[in-house]
């Protein structure tokens, strides 16, 4: 790994961008832009085949090369051997390619998990078709067999409940609610 000088306390204004000074005032040689152009010209897709070897898709390879010539750049005054810039992109392309892993690994633990029982939008559509298909076929039956089953099945109440409301007996109350079940198995299992 490279040495990278530590950033000076305070920078003089009149300094270059390309140059720093080191502890004892006197100008130290940094990574030039050109020089820095150079390598990315010359090694970009090594960089990023190094980078393949770490990541799994192409656009997060390029991203992080990118990433890694964008931090190079801003560090370039403070790389004291300019030949070694390289392997500073290279450690860099390394370290990137990690926090990536790292970041989706910690997104995937994030993710909401959709609930098991959720009905797809398919589902939902179908559902929706078989509920007007029984309203419909409701529709036909004679009044009192809807009435029984309605009450019966859709407001969940007892026989005895559906006998006391309705103000018939018991028996009539089972005798409806089974030719009902039969009338719409009928109409339902019919072709429309």
């Amino acid at each position: 790994m490279p040495v990278i000088a530590p950033w000076p306390a305070s920078r003089p204004t009149t300094q270059l961008p390309s140059q720093s000074r080191d502890a004892d005032g006197a100008m130290a040689a940094g990574t030039t832009v050109d020089h820095l152009t150079e390598t990315y010209r010359a090694h970009y897709r090594s960089l990023l085949g190094l980078a393949a070897l770490l990541l799994d898709d192409t656009a997060s390879c390029e991203d992080v090369v990118q990433e890694a010539f964008i931090r190079v750049h801003s560090a370039r005054n403070r790389v004291r051997e300019p030949e070694k810039t390289l392997a500073y992109l290279r450690q860099t392309v390394v370290n990137l390619s990690r926090s990536t892993l790292r970041r989706r690994i910690l997104g995937l633990k994030l993710l909401s998990k959709p609930m098991p029982d959720m009905a797809s939008a398919e589902e939902g559509a179908y559902a929706r078709i078989e509920q007007d298909e029984l309203k419909k076929a409701l529709r036909k039956l004679q009044r009192r067999q809807r009435e029984v089953l309605v009450l019966r099945y859709f407001a969940d109440m007892t026989e005895a409940q559906v006998a006391e409301v309705l103000g018939i007996s018991l028996g009539s109350v089972k005798a409806y609610g089974s030719r009902g079940i039969a009338a719409l198995r009928v109409a339902m299992e019919a072709p429309a």
